[in-house]
């Protein structure tokens, strides 16, 4: 199973949207609770968010190779799952 990094802030609408999809996901597909999932506050960790080749949040990194960036849709976060497995 490879490893997923999220990309996020705080306040972000986004962001918080894409956190309930992960979850509603982890619960109506229980393989997805095995997933490693890193959570990078972007304005906490400035020092690490920077060395990632992104613009926009929510961002997902497979294994280091960019997924998704931006806003996200249910079925994009499961496809970023899906490549995780």
């Amino acid at each position: 199973m490879k490893k997923i990094t999220m990309m996020y802030l705080k306040g972000c609408p986004y962001c918080k949207q894409a956190m309930n999809w992960m979850e509603e996901l982890k619960q109506e597909q229980p393989v997805y609770q095995d997933i490693n999932i890193t959570y990078i506050e972007e304005s906490e960790q400035p020092q690490l968010a920077d060395t990632l080749d992104y613009w926009y949040v929510p961002t997902y990194f497979v294994d280091g190779i960019k997924k998704h960036e931006g806003a996200a849709t249910k079925d994009k976060i499961k496809a970023v799952f899906d490549a995780a497995l």
